[in-house]
């Protein structure tokens, strides 16, 4: 019977059976190899170039986890903003990225634009300056601005997505869609960049984008208002603001961990905490009487009112919003009998008169 052996020495030979044997390279051989094609792999990068418009919050939370996961690097992103000393802390933040002069020498070459302006700056001077890379995909970080103002701006292939400030720190909420035309191939590139960031949602109605502005894009501020009021209520009592900001904070992140855990549907969480009669069913009374709920997604209507009419859309939707109108139907009665009866000799011609009228009326609303 055929002897079979299987030891591994870095150099020595390997023998599978008597008629297979092969001499392995060195060990260091093969690190070298695969940390090489690491490194070219990593240097390559999603895009040839991708450009930023702008060097916000919302940009950097975009370039540092592309940049720090190996996605792109550095060399291969350019940005302008029209701050000089925000381009000067982002040459230091990120070791050699590049900066540009004016839009035009940004966008030329470019594979991806990244537009992260303020939506009054999407002036038509400014499309003059960016659109002149008809190949490049725009990827809008906009609130507002819906992908037709990019498309009569010059740019055929757009994306356009609503992050959140949480992306900052690598856990944000995107929700993004894109023209027919984008590839499938293109959309895979988008969705690691978006996703790099945090989780990414594609649809594909743009018109979920407005919506999601409302509950993911503006949300935070809602969270953080109620850490506000939360801290501000433990100091009254007596805590030191770190320890309340403490207490906040992991009650938020912790609450927000095991819902996600659980799975259960948020009011059947809420009850396991509320006891007949004690302290938290005391609380949640009086945020039913201050119309907590109600107030909550009056805001987050507000919100996406507010997106639409950025977006030049009619904002007239939402509770107590609709605008059909309603038709009004009269119903005519005969007037009393024998009741409030003139003696005058004309009161037979009054009322013959208002039997016409009547009649009349009758007439047009048939």
């Amino acid at each position: 019977m055929m002897s079979r052996t299987s030891r591994f020495v870095g150099g020595a030979t390997v023998r599978f059976g008597a008629s297979h044997a092969f001499t392995p390279a060195p060990l260091a051989t093969y690190c070298i190899r695969f940390f090489a094609s690491s490194s070219s792999s990593s240097d390559q990068g999603l895009y040839d170039k991708i450009s930023f418009i702008g060097a916000g919050k919302m940009a950097q939370a975009l370039m540092s986890p592309v940049i720090k996961s190996g996605l792109q690097p550095a060399h291969k992103i350019q940005v302008f903003d029209v701050s000089t000393s925000t381009l000067s802390k982002i040459k230091k933040q990120f070791d050699g990225i590049q900066t540009a002069n004016t839009l035009s020498e940004l966008v030329e070459d470019a594979n991806l634009i990244v537009c992260c302006v303020k939506p009054q700056n999407l002036t038509p001077k400014f499309f003059e300056q960016v659109a002149g890379n008809h190949d490049a995909i725009l990827l809008s970080v906009i609130a507002g601005k819906p992908i037709q103002t990019f498309l009569d701006g010059g740019f055929t292939k757009v994306a356009r997505s609503m992050p959140n400030t949480p992306a900052m720190i690598g856990r944000g909420m995107t929700v993004w869609c894109c023209t027919e035309n984008v590839a499938l191939q293109e959309r895979e590139k988008i969705k690691k960049i978006l996703s790099s960031c945090g989780k990414s949602i594609f649809v594909d109605d743009e018109d979920f984008i407005d919506m999601s502005t409302s509950i993911s894009g503006s949300g935070p501020a809602y969270i953080f208002m109620l850490m506000e009021s939360m801290i501000d209520a433990g100091v009254h009592m007596g805590f030191s603001r770190e320890t309340a900001t403490t207490l906040v904070h992991h009650t938020i992140l912790g609450s927000t961990l095991y819902a996600m855990e659980t799975g259960e549907h948020p009011a059947i969480l809420r009850n396991s905490v509320t006891s007949p009669a004690g302290t938290t069913a005391s609380a949640l009374y009086e945020l039913e009487n201050g119309r907590f709920r109600t107030v909550i997604k009056d805001a987050i209507w507000a919100c996406y009112r507010r997106s639409l009419e950025m977006g030049g859309h009619d904002s007239n939707v939402g509770p107590g919003r609709n605008t059909a109108e309603v038709p009004v139907v009269h119903h005519y009665v005969d007037a009393p009998k024998g009741e409030m009866v003139d003696d005058d000799s004309d009161s037979d011609t009054d009322g013959d008169e208002a039997k016409a009228i009547q009649n009349a009326a009758r007439n047009n609303a048939a």
